[in-house]
């Protein structure tokens, strides 16, 4: 026999609209009742009808994640799985499932958008990137449909609820760190230049450059993909310049420990030839070789509050715009060192 909401509330010895408001964890129940009720959800077996009551609230509880690129290029990076981890969880106190977009191209990616948005499968949806001149920004803008953007949007910031760090700031940070080790010749390896967090570290570590009265050298700077692989690309040119870089700022470290890999394999040794900084502070920057100097973002917590900032405006359209700057740290590994003056060979 199918087990209902009044059956859950005769047991509870609560009325029935009790029972629906600690389904849907309405703050005016309180710890003690809700308890009451989710200890007998357990022992009759009840499980809500999230089907039914998305049909009478009008609401999917489900949260739409939009990809930078292809699902197969996003998790070989471990900054997604762990941005996600976050997001989950947030979505998870208040009862929100996850919808992924997949497609192996920035069309399929908006195409599935599209689907997300007009089917009404999610109720809003979280950029896990921000890029210039973004067309799902533009649609989502233009639908008035809930989004929340990780990272600093391109245009209209004030317009736009989003969830990011200080990237130039820390970026300015770590370059100076590596001037006050005597580095003179530092070069930055950054990411793809249609993403906004790229410019803002490259800007950063500009800044501290001309600051420090360093020549600023264009052939200094080089982008590649979030990959390992972009990493081994950007060494390999760099260190087959006249002057080489003494330091490198690398703008993730999953490029980092690309980079890494290729020194070892060129006979180059970290720091002691060239010191290597990064960011993200993933769980390989701890074991890698040599443990890597990187700026802790807290992923984690980027996804966690925009989920957080998503549902309340997706349950409150009128919430006013929040941009929320979470905190970095530079975690001090053994991947920098005091500048060696000998040239490197």
């Amino acid at each position: 026999m199918t087990v209902t909401i009044k059956d859950v509330a005769k047991l509870a010895k609560v009325a029935p609209s009790t029972v629906s408001r600690v389904i849907a964890n309405n703050p005016r129940i309180s710890d003690k009742t809700k308890e009451r009720v989710r200890e007998a959800m357990k022992e009759l077996g009840y499980h809500p009808n999230f089907i039914a009551r998305s049909l009478a609230s009008k609401s999917t509880q489900s949260i739409g994640l939009v990809m930078p690129s292809s699902a197969d290029k996003v998790f070989q990076n471990p900054f997604f799985p762990e941005v996600i981890r976050g997001i989950s969880k947030g979505a998870h106190e208040k009862q929100y499932s996850l919808h992924m977009s997949t497609g192996e191209t920035e069309d399929e990616i908006f195409d599935g958008l599209i689907q997300m948005v007009q089917g009404r499968r999610v109720d809003g949806v979280v950029l896990l990137y921000s890029r210039f001149d973004d067309e799902v920004v533009s649609y989502l803008q233009k639908r008035n449909f809930p989004f929340v953007v990780i990272g600093k949007p391109y245009k209209n910031i004030e317009e736009i609820n989003h969830v990011d760090n200080d990237n130039y700031r820390a970026s300015k940070e770590i370059t100076e760190y590596l001037i006050g080790l005597g580095h003179e010749r530092i070069a930055f390896v950054g990411g793809n230049l249609n993403f906004v967090v790229t410019i803002d570290r490259l800007l950063g570590y500009e800044k501290a450059i001309r600051n420090s009265g360093l020549t600023y050298r264009d052939e200094y700077i080089s982008h590649e993909e979030f990959l390992k692989e972009g990493g081994q690309e950007a060494i390999t040119e760099l260190l087959s310049l006249e002057e080489p870089p003494t330091a490198l700022v690398v703008a993730d470290d999953l490029m980092a420990l690309g980079i890494l890999g290729k020194l070892d394999e060129m006979g180059k040794v970290v720091p002691e030839d060239i010191s290597v900084i990064s960011f993200n502070n993933v769980l390989l920057t701890e074991i890698s070789r040599p443990p890597l100097t990187s700026v802790d973002i807290n992923i984690f917590r980027l996804g966690y509050e925009a989920a957080k900032s998503l549902i309340q405006l997706a349950e409150n359209p009128n919430e006013t715009v929040k941009r929320i700057i979470v905190p970095y740290k530079v975690i001090k590994r053994q991947s920098c060192g005091v500048v060696n003056k000998m040239p490197i060979i």
